[in-house]
Formats: C-alpha cells, sequence, structure tokens
C-alpha cells in the first residue's frame, strides 16, 4: 500500500497526456482535412508556415508537460515520484493554456485568417505578467498606502477587538 499516491498520480498523468494528444491529433487531423483537401484552392504557402508554426506551438509544451509528469522510479524499479501535478498552477497552467490556444488558433483560422492575430494574447499576457512584477520592484506610490477614513477606522476597530480578545483569554479563571 506504500507509494498509493505516487501510483494514482501516475495513472492521473497518463490519462491527462494521453487527452492532450488526442486534442493535439484531433486539431491537426481536421486543420489538414479541412484546410488541406476542402479549401485547397486557398491553401497557400502561409498556410504550410502557418502549419509548421501551430505544429511547433504544440510539441515544445507538450514536451516538456511530458518531461513533468514523467515518475520517477527507485534503482530497484519502486516508484518513487508518479510525476508532477498536472492540475496544479503555474508553468503547468501556462503550459496548458499554450496548448488550447494554438489548438483554437488552428481550428479557427479555417475560418479565417484573422484569427492568427489571437496569438498576440501570449505575448500580452507575459508583458501584463511582467509589468506588475517590474512595479513590486520601482519606487513609489503603493496601493495600501492610500487608505480612505472609513476603511481606517473599521481596521482600527477589528485591531482594537483583537487586542480586548488576546486580554481576556489571557486572564486566570
Amino acid at each position: 500500500m506504500a507509494n498509493q499516491g505516487a501510483k494514482k498520480r501516475k495513472e492521473e498523468n497518463a490519462r491527462h497526456m494521453s487527452k492532450l494528444l488526442r486534442l493535439i491529433i484531433a486539431c491537426n487531423v481536421i486543420y489538414i482535412l479541412v484546410r488541406m483537401v476542402i479549401l485547397h484552392s486557398s491553401f497557400t504557402w502561409k498556410h504550410w508556415i502557418g502549419l509548421v508554426l501551430t505544429s511547433a506551438a504544440y510539441f515544445l509544451p507538450y514536451q516538456q508537460l511530458a518531461n513533468m509528469a514523467k515518475p520517477t522510479f527507485a534503482d530497484d524499479g519502486e516508484l518513487e515520484d508518479g510525476g508532477f501535478d498536472m492540475s496544479s498552477g503555474g508553468v503547468c497552467e501556462y503550459l496548458h493554456d499554450l496548448i488550447y490556444i494554438t489548438g483554437f488558433v488552428q481550428i479557427a483560422s479555417i475560418l479565417s485568417d484573422k484569427f492568427w492575430y489571437t496569438y498576440l494574447v501570449i505575448p500580452a499576457f507575459g508583458i501584463y505578467k511582467a509589468s506588475g512584477l517590474i512595479k513590486a520592484f520601482l519606487p513609489g506610490d503603493s496601493e495600501g498606502e492610500t487608505e480612505d477614513e472609513k476603511t481606517r477606522k473599521k481596521r482600527e476597530k477589528l485591531e482594537r477587538k483583537a487586542a480586548r480578545g488576546k486580554m481576556i483569554k489571557g486572564r486566570a479563571r
């Protein structure tokens, strides 16, 4: 029964990676069938570049996620760790977002080439996150310093209640 959590995580990661691979394959098959076979008269060299771009945009995050999901084994072959939790946030979540955005762009670009502009969401989000990080290191006004009168009075009242509650608990009975 030891390492039951690691075994469960390994199985969950295998199912999750299988779902992602099916999504990637489905998007590519739909794009190739519709864009290259049905709408072949409007298929240009730009669409080949788009196919290569989306393939790279699928491959790189998927490989990173596969490395994160890979379980580790001891020298004797026993499972030590089931891999990274794929439902957690952070980098794992951003990699999933890249795959989902790529799938959307690939399928939607069948309807109109204007959907390629959706890829601008990725660097825009990166700039947004980086600007928040940069603002934290810059001197200047912080949002916490500007406190209106009502909020200040409420905070002071809560502080007085908290201090009074501590004194009551501290008495000997």
